[in-house]
């Protein structure tokens, strides 16, 4: 889900490659466990409050939007583009993002028994967070980037302090109730009360962690190493000291989430970037990282039609539970579904690849 191709021809970082298809792969990973009563603690997200594994997935995915906005959209700056044509094509992918995110999520209503429409979702997200992040990118000096970035960190941090962090007090819980209702992840009826991962004010928690990503791609652009390793530590550094004053919770996306978070990708980018880029090391993941949409997309769709026709169950039973499960326990047959399903897609990118045929939306 890099920047499109549309909009300028980016150079390739291998090392940005490797980090979204890496990413992508833990993303199905988490998402399609064979057994949902049967999953490794650290595939779950944490309950509330905290940082398990599986919670640094998307915060990266943000931030290599983020970077691979930069490696996009400066090039095109720089040889004279003009920005109100740049922002046209940034917008016009934000939209098909966020249609294909519907798409998605009306095939789940309509194929997944009990499984209502849900108007939020990971690739809406993505697309806000990309047109306000591109439009930042190109009318916004690095100061006012910056400027932007600590405001959103300010203003949420304050909003969070006065409506709570709790899981049955917050601003996010607030407005869903009153904006999406039956269009949240989660609804009850009796009380009316709604709350979805994915809102709309927890998205300024996301688009501060997708403008990070625009710097670290700028330093990343212009080899500026150093910078890199100090914002990584330094982010960080304070969003771990955030936490004994706002924790750090991914449904909320707080800013000690954002910090967190952010400071490990940095960190993960430059040291992707000194193997592949600098040191040319082969680092798994690149193909998948060309292809990032259609695995996504594609596991969603394939997952959605076994579920409908009752073929995942038989499978997962027949192929996976009945004799992993006796080895290993149930956990590991979970989990061997989930990552067949990575390997599926894998190699469909991997061949793919090869003959040089990407999906970009």
């Amino acid at each position: 889900m890099s920047a499109s191709s549309a909009i300028s021809p980016a150079p390739r970082f291998a090392s940005v490659d490797a980090l979204r298809g890496l990413t992508v792969a833990a993303m199905l990973l988490v998402n399609d466990a064979g057994d949902w009563s049967h999953v490794y603690p650290w595939l779950e997200h944490a309950a509330w409050n905290s940082c398990n594994p599986a919670d640094y997935i998307f915060p990266f995915f943000l931030f290599v939007a983020g970077v691979s906005l930069t490696l996009a959209l400066e090039p095109a700056l720089a040889r004279g583009r003009e920005p109100a044509a740049l922002l046209r094509g940034v917008l016009g992918r934000a939209a098909r993002l966020f249609a294909v995110g519907l798409i998605l999520h009306a095939a789940a209503a309509l194929l997944i028994a009990d499984r209502s429409f849900r108007l939020p979702g990971v690739l809406q997200r993505i697309a806000l967070c990309v047109a306000l992040a591109g439009a930042a990118a190109l009318y916004l000096k690095p100061r006012m980037q910056w400027a932007l970035l600590g405001l959103l960190l300010l203003g949420y941090g304050v909003l969070l302090a006065w409506g709570g962090t709790a899981p049955d007090a917050n601003p996010e819980r607030y407005f869903d109730s009153n904006l999406l209702g039956r269009l949240a992840y989660q609804y009850d009826a009796a009380s009316g009360h709604a709350f979805d991962p994915e809102g709309l004010v927890s998205t300024l928690g996301a688009l501060a962690t997708t403008l990070l990503g625009l710097r670290a791609g700028h330093w990343l652009r212009r080899g500026e190493l150093g910078a890199l390793l100090r914002a990584g530590f330094l982010a960080a550094a304070a969003g771990a000291l955030l936490h004994w004053l706002q924790p750090i919770n991914k449904a909320l996306w707080t800013p000690a989430y954002v910090l967190w978070t952010g400071g490990i990708a940095c960190l993960a980018l430059l040291v992707a970037h000194r193997l592949a880029d600098r040191r040319g090391l082969w680092l798994p993941g690149g193909a998948l990282g060309r292809n990032a949409m259609l695995a996504y997309a594609g596991s969603w769709l394939m997952v959605c039609a076994l579920a409908a026709t009752g073929a995942d169950r038989w499978l997962y039973a027949q192929a996976f539970a009945s004799w992993l499960t006796p080895l290993a326990g149930a956990e590991f047959a979970s989990l061997a579904w989930a990552a067949a399903i990575v390997a599926v897609w894998w190699c469909v990118a991997i061949v793919l690849d090869r003959r040089g045929w990407y999906w970009k939306v």
